[in-house]
């Protein structure tokens, strides 16, 4: 993998203090000499925690802080790193977690530190210009879907998580929790999204397997081995894993799994590797998570509808930081409209009672 294509100089306003930093990488036994010098990038894909390389003494480190001015809910580094460092004792598909700081002192924000892990990501705009074929896309998701049933599959309580949620009454809360996160940061009128949650809180499943859920698992949160694409190395950006239903996870990847007979808006809108030929429907993804794991899939359409919801209030959220002037990532810049269309392929999906063929 090209670090060129994911790094970039860092955004102005969100440099890191590189004094403060070797300082503390020194205590906690990180790099040898205070005098070496430190280069510092930032991972320009994501939209969400701010992300660095730091290279410094021939060793690769990569920083996790929250976004500025972002509420701690959803940011916690702490929770954060207290997953990582947990998975790492039961799941290989996890990077090393090294160190993490809870003041502000040093950077200005809570933070942590873990080992790059090497390999391909694949993000929309590197799926294209690989030019990846449709064969390939076949191991890509298999491979990918393989290991979303393992990481379901991991025994949280011997991982030492059992504490990190409360699976009970989980999707009560994420749809009364989501619904309450939208409206706080509305800015736009959107009759869709009104409808949508109402329609949620009336049609969510009231009993569901409790497992340990990623809530962003997505081709750009995993980490390939290589260009065979038939293993992947580490999973990404924990930020909202928590203990729940695996069907809200699955719907949550089904959100962002935008195909190639979606209609040319949704594939603009919701851009994602998975709009290339070759990728399963999202009919056909919930058919194979159902054979590899062995669970039902019953009330499929709610949980697409709430996975597209939630990537709405997410998306809606990052907008309005960055119309507050909080953050100035150009890319930020439209959000809002692909807030509204995930509300409005929400209700559709609704409307039609499936979540393939949506406006036909």
């Amino acid at each position: 993998m090209s670090e060129i294509q994911f790094t970039k100089a860092v955004r102005k306003g969100e440099e890191l203090p590189g004094k403060n930093l070797k300082e503390f990488m020194f205590k906690q036994g990180l790099i040898a000499d205070l005098d070496s010098k430190l280069i510092v990038s930032q991972f320009s894909n994501g939209f969400s925690n701010l992300t660095y390389l730091l290279q410094i003494e021939d060793k690769d480190y990569v920083l996790r802080r929250p976004p500025y001015a972002a509420p701690k809910r959803g940011h916690d580094m702490a929770r954060e790193y207290k997953v990582i460092s947990h998975l790492n004792k039961v799941f290989s598909k996890v990077p090393t977690a090294f160190a993490f700081y809870e003041e502000k002192d040093v950077i200005g924000a809570p933070f942590y530190l873990m080992s790059k892990v090497d390999g391909e990501i694949l993000t929309a705009k590197e799926a294209h210009r690989r030019l990846v074929a449709p064969a390939e896309f076949q191991t890509i998701s298999n491979t990918w879907l393989d290991t979303f049933v393992a990481f379901h599959n991991i025994d949280y309580k011997a991982a030492g998580l059992a504490e990190l949620g409360k699976p009970e009454g989980y999707v009560e809360r994420q749809v009364t929790n989501w619904g309450r996160q939208y409206l706080a940061a509305a800015t736009d009128d959107v009759p869709a999204a009104a409808k949508v949650m109402r329609w949620m809180q009336e049609n969510q499943p009231k009993t569901y397997d409790h497992t340990i859920i990623h809530n962003d698992f997505k081709y750009d949160n995993v980490v390939f081995k290589d260009d065979s694409w038939q293993e992947i190395t580490a999973i990404l950006d924990w930020e909202m894993c928590t203990l729940g239903d695996p069907l809200m996870d699955l719907g949550t990847s089904l959100g962002y799994w935008t195909t190639f007979n979606d209609p040319d808006f949704m594939k603009q809108g919701l851009q994602s590797p998975t709009v290339l030929e070759g990728n399963p429907s999202r009919s056909e993804i919930v058919h194979q998570y159902a054979l590899k794991s062995g669970r039902s899939v019953a009330n499929l359409v709610f949980y697409y509808v709430y996975g597209l919801f939630k990537i709405a209030v997410i998306a809606q959220q990052i907008y309005y930081r960055y119309k507050q002037g909080h953050t100035s990532d150009p890319k930020f810049a439209y959000l809002n409209k692909a807030s509204e269309l995930c509300c409005n392929t929400a209700l559709q999906a609704i409307k039609k009672n499936r979540i393939d063929n949506l406006f036909e």
